[in-house]
């Protein structure tokens, strides 16, 4: 397998499925990923998702893991399969980290050669995976921001305070919990990056602007994450308005 893009040090990130019934009944699924890294353009190199699964490759990163995998998955693999697959295939495989969810299951892999400190977690429906970390402390608040974030079984849709919040916004949530406690160690490298993007086995009449965001050189990646998702929000919010005042019209 080829070494696509030979950038270490793609950081931290948390894909993450839900189960969901939708407004017309039917059982749906949704799948995220998010990702920061003290590096510029992380958007388009660690986090890879689709209506059947979320795949997050990093460290010494290559994309075809990630591409590959998401491929496999809509093959109908099993992420168990389709990942344990490529690392077994990825003469780099002690270097690299990948992570992710499918329909039916969970799969982490960290190489013994990633930089300190790196490590995984996995839980009910979600992975969390980093290195060049502080420490575990940021898998482990990643983990739980996510974990505490409302997850309910109705369709997240912005506007419905009693249903969840978007899975973007919750996914951002939980890298800012991880940021906040020591995320990359590399404080010396002030370019950073950050990116969200949410599937789901639902088809939306409009599109979400806010499932597939990248903020790609910042020095306040996970800050400036957020405030675009509210921008993408408030731009939806707009789009909306205008397709009902021309419905009207």
């Amino acid at each position: 397998m080829s070494l696509a893009t030979p950038l270490p040090g793609v950081t931290f990130s948390i894909c993450a499925r839900e189960s969901y019934t939708d407004e017309s009944g039917t059982d749906r699924m949704r799948f995220g990923v998010a990702v920061t890294t003290r590096l510029p353009g992380v958007g388009r190199l660690c986090p890879f998702v689709n209506e059947h699964g979320a795949v997050a490759t990093q460290s010494l990163v290559n994309v075809d893991l990630g591409r590959k995998g998401a491929e496999y998955l809509a093959d109908g693999l099993a992420i168990e399969d389709a990942l344990d697959a490529l690392v077994n295939a990825d003469d780099s495989a002690p270097e690299r980290q990948l992570h992710g969810v499918g329909a039916d299951g969970t799969f982490t892999f960290s190489g013994e050669e990633c930089k300190d400190w790196f490590g995984h977690a996995s839980g009910d429906g979600y992975t969390v995976a980093g290195n060049l970390l502080t420490g575990p402390e940021v898998i482990e608040a990643t983990a739980a921001a996510y974990e505490s974030s409302a997850h309910d079984e109705r369709a997240d849709v912005i506007d419905d305070p009693e249903g969840p919040e978007p899975l973007a916004e919750r996914l951002i949530d939980a890298l800012a919990a991880g940021h906040e406690v020591g995320g990359d160690r590399r404080e010396d490298q002030t370019v950073q990056s950050a990116a969200v993007r949410v599937a789901r086995t639902e088809d939306r009449e409009v599109t979400s602007f806010y499932d597939d965001l990248r903020v790609d050189a910042t020095e306040a990646p996970v800050a400036d994450l957020r405030e675009t998702y509210e921008l993408a929000v408030e731009g939806f919010r707009s789009a909306i308005a205008r397709q009902e005042d021309d419905a009207g019209a």
